[in-house]
């Protein structure tokens, strides 16, 4: 047969492009560095990746020190676990958790390449909810050092085919395992309008939720709504046409959180972020250490209470009563670090019987 013909690669289309698929340099910094260099010095994060945040509080949060058992119960896309694997070396190890059948593989890879094999970093595709089956399934009873840094990652909001967030257009989907539950279109074409409004309220403390909810309602009601482009026109327009707006109210805010709001339902993230909470005393060694990142008040709230209550138990010997927040240099350079929230607690020396 013969080979067909040549096509040369379409021209990178100017020095920031639009589209997703078009910024096949940002998505390839091994060959292309410079770019990535680029895009890094403008305070914005390179197409297909992430930029961990508050990384050298979380260092100091958790401590890692060689020969210690670390967890990362959201490798996502690896740049908190290659910080702290070094440091667990020689003798420590790192079991590396995430629910994203897509990513994991290329994270895995990354951080196998950066010479962490099998004996020191475990990865396994499971949510944080599933970690004491995971650690019971590697032989392995209490962690050291817990991370996880909750939310969703960089480059699952820029690849549209995930439908996470709305800059270009994709499936209205969300879901971190495509293989599993529920997309975001058929969520939302079956919650009442009472139900929708509480998780815009509780899911992202939208001051427009009962407005949004009754648009949604009488837009679905015309025709499904199964594209990111076509939930956010409705959210858009549904504020513009208020009356009166909120101080410094602008509808794209209004739009984020309501993708952020059916994201966290699609995945049941409150659910699986209870079930970690609950089952951590238990997962961690005596004088363990847990650090938490959020990105929402109602993430916060739960991780707030679960500290407490476990300081008043004396579960925890100490815990982070106020969170730290990312300072005015990283938000420069990352302003995707503005919401986040960092919460640590100290497991109690004295061994707490725990029900797990």
């Amino acid at each position: 047969m013969p080979e067909p013909p040549h096509r040369r690669r379409p021209r990178y289309p100017g020095r920031n492009p639009r589209r997703f698929d078009d910024r096949y340099k940002e998505r390839d910094p091994a060959r292309f560095p410079e770019t990535v260099a680029k895009v890094v010095a403008a305070g914005k994060t390179p197409a297909g990746t992430h930029r961990p945040i508050l990384v050298a509080e979380v260092l100091e949060a958790l401590r890692p020190a060689p020969g210690l058992l670390a967890v990362d119960a959201t490798l996502g896309y690896g740049g908190h676990a290659a910080e702290l694997l070094p440091r667990l070396l020689p003798g420590g190890r790192l079991v590396g958790l995430d629910a994203d059948p897509v990513e994991l593989p290329k994270t895995e890879a990354r951080l196998r390449a950066l010479g962490f094999g099998e004996e020191v970093l475990s990865v396994r595709r499971s949510s944080f909810a599933g970690l004491p089956k995971v650690l019971a399934g590697l032989g392995l009873a209490r962690a050291d050092l817990l991370l996880a840094d909750l939310g969703v990652s960089s480059m699952q909001l820029d690849d549209p085919s995930r439908g996470f967030g709305f800059r270009e257009d994709g499936p209205l989907d969300m879901r971190m395992n495509p293989l599993h539950g529920l997309p975001a279109s058929q969520l939302l074409a079956r919650l009442t309008e009472d139900r929708l409004a509480t998780l815009l309220a509780e899911n992202a403390d939208e001051p427009r939720a009962a407005e949004i909810a009754r648009a949604l309602v009488a837009a679905r009601s015309r025709a499904p709504i199964v594209t990111t482009h076509a939930l956010a026109q409705v959210v858009r327009e549904a504020v513009e046409a208020l009356p009166a707006r909120l101080p410094g109210e602008e509808a794209d805010d209004a739009v984020r959180r309501t993708f952020q709001a059916l994201r966290i339902e699609v995945n049941d993230e409150l659910g699986a972020l209870r079930a970690l909470l609950a089952a951590l005393p238990g997962l961690l060694a005596p004088g363990g250490r847990a650090a938490i990142l959020a990105f929402h008040s109602g993430e916060d709230r739960l991780v707030k209470r679960a500290f407490q209550s476990g300081a008043r138990a004396g579960v925890f010997a100490a815990w982070s009563r106020e969170p730290v927040r990312p300072g005015p240099e990283e938000l420069r350079a990352n302003p995707r670090s503005r919401p986040a929230k960092l919460r640590w607690a100290l497991r109690a020396e004295a061994a707490v019987p725990v029900a797990v």
